[in-house]
C-alpha cells in the first residue's frame, strides 16, 4: 500500500497540482494586496473620498457589508482576467510548438524503379482483367 501510495503521490501531474495551488495562494493574495492597497483606495477618490470597505448597511440589529463584498468581486475580476491572460499566452507557445513540427521528406525513387513499379502494376491489372 506505502508503494502504491508513492508512487501516487510522486507522479508528475500531483506534483504540478500542489505547485499550482501553491502559487495560485501566492498569486490571490498579491491580488488581493493590490484591490485593497491600490485599486480601491483610487475608485474611493474618485467617488469623493470613500472607502468602500467601510460601506454598509443597517437595518435593525443586521449589518450588511456590501463595500468588502465589492472588494471581494474586483478581486475575482482581476484574478480571473490574470488567469486568461496567462492561459492565453500559454496556447499561443503552445501553438507555436505544434508548428514547428518537422516535415520529413522521403528519398525520390530512382527513375528505373519508378518505371519498374508501373510496368508491376499494370502486369498485376491486365491479369486481374484476364481473370
Amino acid at each position: 500500500m506505502w508503494k502504491e501510495f508513492k508512487s501516487f503521490a510522486l507522479k508528475g501531474n500531483v506534483l504540478d497540482l500542489a505547485v499550482a495551488v501553491i502559487i495560485g495562494a501566492a498569486f490571490g493574495k498579491i491580488v488581493s494586496s493590490l484591490v485593497n492597497d491600490i485599486i480601491m483606495p483610487i475608485v474611493g477618490l474618485l467617488l469623493g473620498g470613500i472607502n468602500l470597505k467601510d460601506l454598509t448597511f443597517v437595518y435593525n440589529d443586521v449589518i450588511l457589508k456590501y463595500g468588502v463584498f465589492l472588494q471581494s468581486v474586483v478581486d475575482f475580476f482581476i484574478i480571473a482576467f490574470s488567469i486568461f491572460m496567462v492561459i492565453k499566452l500559454a496556447s499561443r507557445f503552445k501553438r507555436k510548438e505544434v508548428v514547428k513540427v518537422e516535415v520529413v521528406e522521403l528519398p525520390v525513387p530512382a527513375p528505373e524503379i519508378v518505371l519498374l513499379t508501373e510496368i508491376r502494376d499494370l502486369l498485376n491489372a491486365n491479369q486481374r482483367s484476364e481473370s
